[in-house]
């Protein structure tokens, strides 16, 4: 019975030093997880996410409309 009543203590010590601390130092102690790629590999997707957003975008539309001139023989 030893072991329940030290389970009870621990419990009900949490539970008070949850219920007296502020609820900005409990919003403090709480930070946010970072996302689930840098925590699996690291910096590397992050990276690569940075330098996608830097390439060029191409626009579909003028590319395919390029293409389908050349090959009608109009361009």
């Amino acid at each position: 019975m030893a072991k329940g009543d030290e389970l009870v203590k621990y419990i009900t010590e949490r539970v008070v030093d949850y219920v007296e601390t502020p609820r900005e130092v409990r919003r403090e102690r709480s930070k946010p997880r970072e996302p689930w790629t840098r925590r699996w590999f690291g910096m590397i997707p992050f990276s690569l996410s940075l330098w996608a957003k830097e390439l060029p975008k191409v626009n579909r539309r003028k590319g395919k409309g390029k293409e389908t001139e050349s090959r009608s023989g109009r361009g």
